[in-house]
């Protein structure tokens, strides 16, 4: 496809920030620079792609969970959409510490995109835009606006690129291969070119998404049935829990097996991953089913989960199935599998190659450092998943309109978020495959459960503009009666009476031969806050929430003073910055690596410098000596 450049003609609306793409990253983006009172236009290929799901039909998980709560908490969206939209939830690895706690919905998907958009087209200030933007405009070094297929012109001073997989997007499966985004949608073909004559470094990164079956055709008497939680605990903290509890719809889990196995190893010849078709990197922490059969050839089965995608159709996503082999070998493939025998399939698997950057070429406010106002967020940065991408958008969309208001951007650090955890490894670690957030990442994992991101980040929500006054002093109050009760049942002693020692024994507890504090008793691992309450009289009413805060806070006292006090020696050296025009090649004793390395990422603070790859702790007292120096 290709546009006249002679058409070129100017747009009469200004804004102040343009958001090009409309997935996850966009939304979250387009919404924070309108709620902050910017003029703002969001660009999208296609109006149907708006918070798409391409691939699978859930929000949270495993440490996502925690990216979600933490988005809602600065005054996001996703977790609002979410709770209004979901069909199963489930809290994970409820038999492990609070710590890896993390909620995870089956998401309605057509439901959830219509949700969203229809946010996004009544929120003030925002317009939206169906076309395809072709350039970047700049004028020494600062964006000026974009430029259309059309050859519309719109000016603007900050542009947030949210572009997902959709830059010279290829679906391909066997011989098969389409110039398209995901699930059919439009490619966008023309801005790579523009982003490189921006003199930005590109990547060429893979993802993909299984078969999508016919519920009907689909045998579940053969598998395993996977229900949600009793009780549904909501993404939002301004969600009423007892407003979303709900019929839910049931997933389902089966396994490959070693007939599954030997069709995939007899056409791996067959495959485009392993034909050198595929150019792209895909992620080491989601492989395709190709990619586990070789990877693990000692396995003789994997999970297949079967996840309904809506209640409005009959499509199931076959989770732990994706592929790119051809179309007649993924219907022998999933018919080997229990259940799927005559499995009828709706939407063949794809791997999806997609134009990418290197996000080290970002500020930690995800602003580019050579191009002053161009934002960056999601996928286009080099990340996976719908929650890292919402997580990415809120925060570029905060600064790209702090920076037009001409207020401090914010950076989230490693100890505050796992969104300050996501942004810091991929601003800071060169990566050559999608980068996907696991809760081993976070160093301060004890101190960011996702139970207590509205007290870690609802204030700076409340402060930056996006979190109203209301839901802030209900916070206030929240916080006020944790600790209020904390102290108290520090304070209130239960003897040996018939009572507490029947309730002791119930839970398998020593039982007492003197007396105890309510709170010493929680801190045995088989009994908490809300177990002692038929022996605590005096006990207040309080939420559900404030409940289990207070539980994890008196059980896991020592652990969080631990942590906090290994907190307070990272901040020591986030706080020591690096001048921005620091000559490395001065720094005497430097080795050449280290030199090169922080040249070529110029880190912020010494405690990003101690993160880069190549540069040693040797070479940070260096750097430590000479910054002492040049003060």
């Amino acid at each position: 496809m290709k546009y006249s450049a002679n058409s070129v003609w100017e747009n009469k609306d200004v804004y102040d920030v343009a958001v090009i793409g409309a997935g996850h990253a966009g939304c979250e983006a387009a919404l924070a620079c309108a709620r902050l009172g910017m003029r703002t236009i969001v660009f999208t290929v296609s109006m149907e792609s708006v918070a798409m799901m391409p691939c699978n039909p859930n929000i949270g998980g495993t440490s996502k969970g925690h990216l979600v709560r933490e988005v809602d908490a600065l005054g996001g969206e996703m977790g609002k959409i979410i709770d209004q939209t979901f069909i199963q939830s489930k809290m994970l690895n409820r038999s492990k510490g609070p710590a890896v706690h993390s909620l995870r919905a089956q998401a309605d998907k057509a439901r959830y995109s219509t949700a969203m958009r229809m946010v996004l087209e009544n929120q003030e200030n925002l317009d939206m835009k169906q076309t395809e933007v072709t350039e970047i405009l700049t004028k020494e070094g600062k964006v000026t606006g974009i430029q259309t297929v059309s050859g519309a012109v719109y000016r603007c001073r900050a542009v947030v690129l949210c572009t997902g997989t959709y830059l010279k997007a290829r679906c391909i499966y066997g011989e098969v291969s389409l110039e398209t985004g995901p699930n059919g949608l439009q490619a966008a073909t023309h801005l790579t070119d523009c982003l490189k004559n921006l003199g930005i470094r590109m990547y060429r990164f893979k993802t993909g998404t299984p078969a999508r079956i016919d519920r009907n055709s689909i045998d579940f008497s053969k598998m395993e049935e996977q229900k949600g939680d009793e009780y549904v605990t909501p993404f939002s903290f301004t969600t009423d829990p007892e407003s979303i509890q709900r019929e839910q719809v049931s997933c389902w889990l089966t396994y490959t097996n070693e007939r599954t196995h030997e069709i995939i190893r007899n056409n791996l010849d067959r495959s485009p991953l392993f034909s050198g078709m595929i150019e792209g990197t895909g992620p080491r922490y989601c492989p395709s089913i190709e990619d586990k059969i070789v990877k693990f050839a000692d396995k003789d089965r994997h999970q297949v989960f079967i996840e309904p995608e809506g209640e409005s159709t009959t499509e199931m996503y076959i989770g732990g199935m994706s592929s790119s082999l051809p179309e007649d070998v993924q219907y022998e493939m999933y018919r080997s599998v229990p259940g799927l025998e005559h499995a009828k399939i709706m939407r063949n698997a794809y791997a999806i190659e997609y134009d990418c950057i290197d996000a080290r070429q970002l500020y930690p406010t995800l602003e580019f450092r050579e191009i002053e106002g161009l934002y960056s967020a999601g996928q286009f940065n080099g990340s996976s998943g719908y929650e890292e991408a919402a997580a990415q958008g809120l925060i570029a969309g905060i600064n790209a309109a702090l920076k037009m208001k001409g207020g401090e951007q914010i950076v989230l650090d490693r100890s505050q978020a796992y969104i300050g955890v996501l942004i810091d490894d991929l601003v800071t670690k060169e990566s050559h495959e999608p980068y996907r957030m696991m809760t081993s990442r976070a160093e301060y994992r004890l101190l960011l459960r996702q139970d207590n991101a509205d007290q870690r980040l609802t204030k700076i929500g409340y402060e930056i503009g996006l979190i109203p006054q209301e839901r802030y002093e209900r916070l206030l109050e929240k916080e006020k009666q944790i600790a209020s009760e904390i102290e108290r049942v520090e304070h209130v002693n239960v003897g040996t009476s018939e009572a507490v020692q029947n309730l002791l024994k119930q839970y398998g507890s020593t039982p007492l031969s003197s007396g105890s504090t309510i709170a010493e008793l929680i801190r045995r691992p088989e009994l908490s806050y809300e177990i002692l309450a038929p022996i605590d009289p005096q006990r207040p009413n309080v939420s559900h929430e404030t409940s289990e805060q207070i539980n994890i806070n008196i059980k896991y006292d020592g652990y969080i003073k631990r942590q906090m006090r290994q907190v307070e020696q990272f901040k020591k050296m986030e706080k020591k910055r690096i001048p921005e025009d620091i000559d490395y090649d001065k720094v005497k004793s430097l080795r050449i690596e280290a030199v090169q390395k922080l040249k070529e990422q110029r880190p912020v603070s010494i405690g990003q410098a101690s993160r880069i790859s190549g540069v040693s702790p040797a070479d940070i007292s260096v750097l430590l000596v000479y910054l002492e120096s040049i003060r």
